[in-house]
């Protein structure tokens, strides 16, 4: 399962794994939404609201696509946070893993807040 990422500056695609919560991203899609950045990770509200799962994460390897279910929002890591310790990939707390980002995630480093971005099956 692949979706393509996109906003003015660029885009990236995903593998994703066979989650609840991806399957139920995928169902929603194509979706359109407005950027915010936080640290080195850009999130976006996706308006689903998928309940935590068993296997939630804070601490992700960056590049990892995330749902925060606290925010509704999809969560992609490139680097650090501003709570991360180190060089780690820290979320503000545990979301759910539903993929990786396919090669380099420091692409998302172009996407500025208040950007469109399209998320869309690949």
């Amino acid at each position: 399962m692949k979706i393509r990422i996109s906003w003015p500056a660029g885009n990236v695609t995903a593998t994703l794994d066979d989650t609840p919560t991806a399957t139920a991203l995928l169902a929603a899609l194509p979706l359109q939404a407005t950027a915010h950045t936080w640290g080195e990770e850009v999130y976006f509200d996706t308006g689903l609201t998928p309940a935590l799962e068993p296997d939630a994460r804070q601490v992700v390897e960056p590049g990892t696509v995330a749902f925060w279910t606290e925010g509704n929002t999809l969560a992609l890591p490139y680097g650090p946070t501003p709570i991360s310790h180190g060089d780690e990939a820290r979320l503000a707390s545990p979301c759910n893993v539903l993929g990786r980002i396919d090669g380099d995630p420091r692409a998302l480093a172009t996407v500025r807040a208040g950007d469109a971005v399209h998320v869309r099956p690949a």
